[in-house]
């Protein structure tokens, strides 16, 4: 019987890579449900193809054209967030894709883990901004969380079969346009720069979270909930050739590593499938190709991002809700060219000594930091304008 998917944010990177997945795998998945937030032409060109049960648009504006252009189509069509926290909940979903951007995954996720739905994750500020509410909910639902982020999956699969043995995990990082940059070029590091990465094809936000480390930082926070990890058990280095994926050391100190090309239809297809593997036609990885792979340790100094994201998961509470939504609103600056590089780093950390700590948050703390982050760390954009 095919696997009845959902794709929330099915237009963005992961979604669409996702779809692809899916058009090569027809014969085990079929698509439930397609969600997105404004890209509404790239929805209904999604619809059309793979003929959902249902689609939803968050921005309700664009309802109209969305009805009108799927009308002859047997597809239900819904708008608004609160749409979209609901279509989870169909019987036929048999798994859901969290692949929408930032702190707006958070609640749908939520609400698919309360319908009792499989999570294939690939919003890292899910667990970010309420690991611990995610995955104590999932535990009592019976709810398995299968990691779509290439590290992380990659941490997954090296811990079946035993997962209760790891003395510490090394989450890989790429180090991004701007590895080995000091901090005199970083300063004036431009838009264009910071988009250009190396390695990954990815959205602009998550792209630039990569050029500062705040990407690795988010998955710190990640790994630590997924994994039931302490903090001291979570160590980053800096890979370059972006091949093997992240490692396991267990507590008898030997070590387990994924490896495979930097394409995030693998992950993608992993959670997919799993507990299963399905043969696939993707290019394969060549030692021939990749003579050397090569390890450092990251640069706290000129990427204080880092820094700040092992003091938000230290410090635990509401801290680490503060710091994704500052840092979505500085990102979102920077990538309108209203900020430096440095100036994100600098909302992040004065939003975080700022906003109100809740040690033992629920919901609706949750919600109440992540609005008053924003609008703190509004506020100090039109401050950098005034002093800059």
């Amino acid at each position: 019987m095919k696997k009845g998917i959902a794709i929330l944010g099915s237009t963005g990177s992961i979604g669409t890579q996702a779809l692809e997945v899916i058009a090569n795998f027809g014969d085990n998945f079929r698509v439930e449900v397609l969600t997105a937030c404004n890209n509404v032409q790239l929805l209904i060109e999604q619809a059309i193809l793979f003929k959902p049960n249902a689609v939803v648009i968050a921005n309700k504006v664009k309802y109209p054209e969305l009805s009108e252009a799927l009308k002859n189509y047997p597809i239900k069509v819904f708008a608004g967030t609160a749409a979209i926290e609901q279509i989870v909940q169909m019987e036929t979903i048999d798994l859901v894709l969290a692949a929408m951007v930032g702190f707006s995954g958070l609640v749908p996720t939520l609400e698919a883990v309360r319908a009792g739905k499989a999570i294939a994750l690939a919003n890292k500020e899910t667990l970010v901004v309420a690991g611990e509410l995610i995955t104590s909910l999932a535990r009592e639902r019976k709810v398995s969380i299968l990691p779509v982020d290439s590290e992380h999956s990659a941490i997954f699969q090296c811990l079946v079969g035993e997962p209760d043995a790891v003395e510490k995990i090394y989450l890989t990082a790429s180090g991004g346009p701007f590895r080995g940059k000091q901090r005199g070029y970083l300063s004036k590091a431009t838009r264009k720069e910071a988009l250009r990465h190396p390695n990954w094809s990815m959205g602009p936000k998550i792209t630039i979270d990569s050029a500062t480390l705040m990407n690795k930082g988010l998955e710190v926070i990640e790994a630590r909930w997924l994994f039931n990890l302490h903090p001291e058990q979570i160590e980053v280095v800096i890979h370059p050739q972006s091949i093997l994926h992240s490692v396991v050391q267990f507590m008898d100190g030997s070590m387990k590593a994924q490896m495979g090309l930097p394409d995030m239809k693998l992950p993608i297809l992993y959670a997919f499938s799993f507990p299963e593997r399905i043969k696939s036609d993707f290019p394969r990885f060549s030692f021939k190709d990749y003579p050397n792979l090569s390890f450092e340790p990251p640069d706290f100094a000129n990427f204080p991002n880092l820094f700040l994201a092992y003091q938000a998961m230290k410090k635990g509470g509401t801290v680490p809700c503060v710091m994704n939504a500052s840092n979505e609103i500085a990102v979102d600056a920077f990538l309108k060219e209203r900020i430096g590089f440095y100036d994100i780093s600098s909302i992040i950390e004065r939003t975080m000594e700022r906003i109100p700590f809740i040690e033992k948050p629920g919901l609706a703390d949750y919600q109440f930091a992540d609005k008053e982050a924003r609008i703190y760390a509004k506020n100090l954009l039109s401050s950098l304008k005034d002093e800059g």
